[in-house]
């Protein structure tokens, strides 16, 4: 990927899919579909909440949130009083659970955000919020079958722990041969270039703290037990799932 597809300013390496209706990389596509297909064997309905996100819509999600738009959390998604916060404390807050634009990992197409729709009934709205996908919750099932297939298929769940971080996300999967190589060749410098170009909400702060951002959010993810394993399956594998 080059510095604009990186940084979500370009979709380029994207394929948008009607069926379900999402936007991956194209090298994503493939095992995606077939991580579906295994999971609906098992009555599971593994559905796209987020995808490919450019830019412009992380710049959204975060200056909504900076200016009290949307609701922010706290490490353990309890709410947050914004009137209540300083500048520097927003910017934590958000940080938490949301990235800055052009470090998020929703730009590469190879992270996607999911939940079981079969487990949904009527009327009920998704958080994507542990609990859900906790012991008890409503995805517990996804997320277990999850714990055993992804690797299976390619992938990974980046914010598999609390490393101080982002918080751990459940729903977050990661499709490893594309991600790994993206974040290695995306720079603090790459990311600082996006945000001067662009009308980010706390931009001064947010370039000052840069350093510490990418180490502590942007670098500080999990990685798949073995990379040479994570690949999509044969047509032979999937009939065995």
């Amino acid at each position: 990927m080059n510095e604009l597809e990186l940084t979500g300013r370009a979709r380029t390496h994207i394929e948008q899919l009607e069926r379900p209706r999402v936007a991956l990389h194209r090298e994503v596509v493939e095992a995606f579909l077939a991580l579906r297909a295994a999971a609906a064997v098992e009555g599971i309905d593994v559905t796209p909440s987020s995808a490919f996100r450019d830019f412009q819509s992380q710049a959204e999600i975060w200056n909504r949130k900076f200016r009290g738009e949307r609701p922010l959390y706290d490490r353990h998604g309890n709410p947050r009083d914004h009137a209540s916060l300083t500048e520097a404390e927003i910017v934590d807050a958000i940080l938490v659970w949301s990235a800055v634009p052009g470090a998020s990992r929703h730009h590469w197409g190879s992270d996607i955000d999911v939940y079981d729709r079969a487990a949904m009934p009527d009327g009920y709205r998704v958080k994507l919020l542990p609990e859900e996908y906790h012991p008890g919750g409503i995805f517990e099932r996804l997320a277990a079958w999850l714990d055993e297939n992804l690797q299976r298929f390619g992938f990974f769940r980046p914010y598999d722990q609390d490393r101080g971080g982002v918080y751990p996300e459940p729903w977050h999967i990661s499709y490893a041969s594309i991600s790994i190589p993206a974040l290695a060749a995306l720079t603090p410098d790459i990311v600082a270039n996006a945000i001067q170009a662009e009308e980010i909400l706390g931009r001064e702060r947010v370039l000052a703290r840069l350093p510490e951002i990418w180490s502590l959010y942007v670098a500080n993810v999990g990685s798949p037990v073995s990379v040479a394993e994570a690949k999509p399956l044969g047509p032979a594998d999937e009939r065995d799932t």
